[in-house]
């Protein structure tokens, strides 16, 4: 006995077992250390993509800034007279000056250097009104004091010498009304108020005179189209009131006039005809005691600042209700106490600048109800002020004469808390509302970045897939894997986890050509199957219990799916038969009209529905797989104790499996929504992508993936559209690790809990 102890101890410690164990401990310690790198280079991967997206997203919030670049003041000629307005070119380079004496100065916006001036054609006349500046609007038009009106256009362009190099950039001015005068007031007052508005025939012109009375004439312009000569004529417009106004504002074509009055009070005309202008409604601006400063057109020239004494900017426009179309007060903004000297909108976003009386300025967005720039620039008050083209640059003339020049950094105004997930008043809307619309053919629009829609789209898709794919796989998997014999498992869960590996296009792409038209003509038969299906199914049970044993005893136990296959495929063929007389004997013919016009429900071809059995059939591999080996991995003595304690197989399953694999069930639910949440293709093709908040299962969706799909090609790099998608996909981020993170949480609680059976 020692003899073979010796021999087996030599052959244990011989340099083959060794060097045996050494390949062992060497590859196991190899295992775990690339386990190791492979769960930490997850982690990493994960957090990196984490920081990523914060990189992208974290400049939306950066507040803006300004900062003074220059200052200088204009040379002795150009002091001489009164400056009545300026203006400034989008590559920052040049500003224009209108003197009291016509003159147009051109200057370099950085030193104040003179390089450029031209004289308007004022005859005897001197100029008695400048209009106000329109966003998209370079027309310079001046009201003299002989009743009579002149306009130029300004244009700027970059010059380039012979080999491309850059010269510089070279201001023009063309004279408007083919050079001529144009008479406003025949009775040759001066006019101390002008505008004009495009129209379909021409441009019409309004003006204030001395009384403050309107006088608005219609400068009807025709093209020759064979010499290309211009050829104008003047009708007077007979203004229905006399009512004595300080100032005066053109709807685009003319469609309102906007008339306030010195009290505060405005009043609304509908100069649609004008030969039969007439008065909708008055509404009053301001808090008595309180004075209107300043009233000026945003960009699109759909909204009306309105600036008062007390430092407040209200917005106005346009809103349809009951009573017809009504100027309604939509939005406060405060600079502070003291009263708006300067107001200007920016040329190519919804936002605008002001200036109060103590030099303090303020850069707002209306859409976002954003301060941007809330900063003391002057030590009192302004005397002119201009913003750039790209609002990039300030231009401010203080009360001593003295420009200067400030810097803007305001990249991304749009961006609010309120603008990505509040309710926002648009322009043109009856109400406030969550709104995706990134683009439009205008450049005008008001982009609409709410991000709630596009949520709540994510939500809804994954909401009717899981509906569908949830029962479908559970059930599935509690068949599969605890009533069905191993056998006929071995073949059906290798054929279901197959469906995962389908590419999810071509469902989409299946959905949207096929699924989408079949659901819409067969809709009665859609709801038939899933009441014909179960009620057939549980029929079909009843019945097979009632047999007698010796013809149930000929299919053996876990082979029943041979017989409930035909029988689900001939219960779904008889609910498609039957949705034609279904359709005739229930609804007319048509049961998406009845739908629409009976019910109220609207219908869209590819909506929710197709979503829902589309997705969830691209879930239901996912979760049944999970499930099934969760079920499958109970251990076989805890069923078989239960059921030798005369429990029913069913009551096995409800009392003794379920919950001890509900750990590994809840995961797999939970996963199968985090792939129902990020899914891409299918909601793109299966739903008519339209991002709007409503839970009616037969309208569309946008989801947050979708929309990223989508327009990520389309935004420009760093834009606020570009960067408002990765904060989408920086939200979806988010909730997919939320949503792992409390599964995993619920899911130790359950193991944690069903452990001890």
């Amino acid at each position: 006995m020692q003899d073979v102890s010796s021999l087996l101890e030599q052959e244990l410690n011989s340099s083959r077992i060794r060097n045996r164990r050494k390949f062992r401990a060497f590859k196991d310690a190899f295992a775990r250390r690339a386990i190791a790198v492979g769960g930490w280079s997850v982690i990493v991967a994960i957090t990196l993509i984490f920081f990523y997206l914060m990189y992208e997203v974290m400049p939306l919030f950066k507040s803006a800034s300004i900062e003074q670049e220059s200052s200088f003041e204009l040379p002795e000629s150009a002091r001489s007279s009164t400056l009545l307005t300026m203006f400034a070119e989008e590559q920052n380079e040049i500003a224009g000056l209108l003197t009291e004496t016509g003159q147009l100065h051109f200057i370099n916006a950085h030193t104040g250097a003179p390089l450029s001036q031209q004289q308007l054609p004022l005859g005897d006349a001197q100029i008695s009104s400048v209009k106000v500046k329109t966003p998209g609007d370079d027309t310079l038009l001046l009201g003299l004091s002989n009743g009579t009106a002149i306009a130029a256009s300004t244009t700027f362009k970059v010059q380039f010498d012979a080999q491309g190099e850059r010269l510089g950039v070279e201001p023009s001015v063309t004279q408007l009304f083919n050079g001529k005068a144009i008479t406003l007031d025949p009775q040759g007052r001066a006019i101390h108020y002008i505008t004009e508005q495009g129209a379909p025939e021409g441009k019409l012109l309004a003006g204030l005179v001395d009384d403050g009375q309107v006088v608005m004439s219609l400068l009807r312009q025709r093209t020759n189209f064979m010499t290309g000569e211009v050829q104008e004529s003047l009708e007077p417009i007979n203004f229905p009131s006399a009512t004595p106004y300080e100032r005066i504002l053109l709807a685009p074509d003319h469609h309102y006039t906007f008339a306030l009055r010195n009290n505060g009070r405005l009043d609304v005309y509908n100069s649609r005809n004008l030969k039969a202008i007439e008065l909708i409604h008055t509404l009053t601006l301001v808090e008595p005691g309180q004075q209107v400063t300043q009233m000026v057109f945003q960009l699109a020239q759909q909204s009306l600042l309105v600036s008062d004494s007390q430092g407040q900017i209200t917005q106005y426009f346009m809103v349809r209700d009951e009573h017809g179309q009504q100027l309604t007060k939509i939005r406060t903004l405060k600079l502070g106490d003291a009263p708006i000297k300067i107001l200007e909108a920016e040329q190519r976003r919804k936002g605008f600048v002001a200036i109060d009386s103590t030099g303090r300025v303020g850069i707002f967005n209306t859409t976002a109800e954003k301060t941007a720039i809330d900063a003391p620039i002057l030590q009192g008050e302004p005397l002119l002020a201009t913003l750039a083209p790209r609002a990039s640059m300030l231009l401010v003339q203080d009360a001593q004469g003295v420009f200067k020049r400030y810097a803007i950094d305001n990249p991304h105004p749009e961006t609010s808390l309120k603008s990505l997930w509040g309710k926002v008043w648009y322009e043109g809307y009856s109400e406030p509302q969550y709104t995706w619309q990134s683009s439009s053919a205008s450049n005008e629009f008001e982009p609409k970045f709410s991000l709630t829609p596009l949520a709540f789209g994510t939500l809804k898709a994954a909401f009717y897939a899981m509906l569908l794919s949830v029962p479908l796989a559970i059930c599935g998997a509690m068949y599969t894997a605890y009533f069905m014999a191993p056998a006929v498992r071995t073949k059906i869960k290798p054929v279901i986890e197959l469906m995962e590996a389908l590419p999810t296009v071509i469902l989409g792409f299946f959905a949207g050509l096929f699924l989408a038209p079949f659901m819409e003509s067969h809709l009665p038969g859609v709801f038939a199957v899933l009441v014909i299906v179960p009620l057939g199914i549980m029929t079909f049970g009843f019945v097979w219990a009632q047999l007698p044993a010796r013809i149930r005893y000929w299919v053996p136990d876990g082979w029943h799916v041979v017989v409930l296959i035909p029988l689900v495929i001939f219960l779904a063929w008889l609910s498609f038969t039957l949705s034609q007389p279904m359709e005739l004997l229930f609804f007319k013919g048509d049961m998406r009209n009845w739908l629409s016009n009976d019910l109220g429900i609207s219908f869209d071809q590819r909506n929710a529905m197709v979503v829902g059995f589309a997705m969830g059939f691209a879930v239901i591999p996912t979760i049944y797989s999970i499930a099934e080996d969760a079920l499958f991995g109970v251990p076989k003595s805890l069923s078989h104790g239960s059921l030798a304690l005369g429990a029913t197989p069913w009551q096995t399953l409800v009392k003794v499996v379920l919950p001890t694999a509900s750990p590994g069930i809840f995961s797999a639910v939970m996963i199968g929504m985090g792939r129902a949440v990020g899914e891409t293709m299918i909601v793109l093709m299966a739903t008519g992508n339209t991002p709007i908040m409503n839970a009616n299962i037969f309208e569309g969706m946008r989801t947050l993936a979708a929309n990223i799909a989508v327009e990520m090609g389309e935004s420009a790099l760093g834009s606020s559209h570009y960067r408002i998608l990765f904060l989408a996909a920086l939200v979806l981020f988010l909730f997919t690790f939320v949503v792992n993170t409390l599964a995993d949480v619920v899911r130790q609680r359950l193991r944690k809990k069903y452990s001890t059976l």
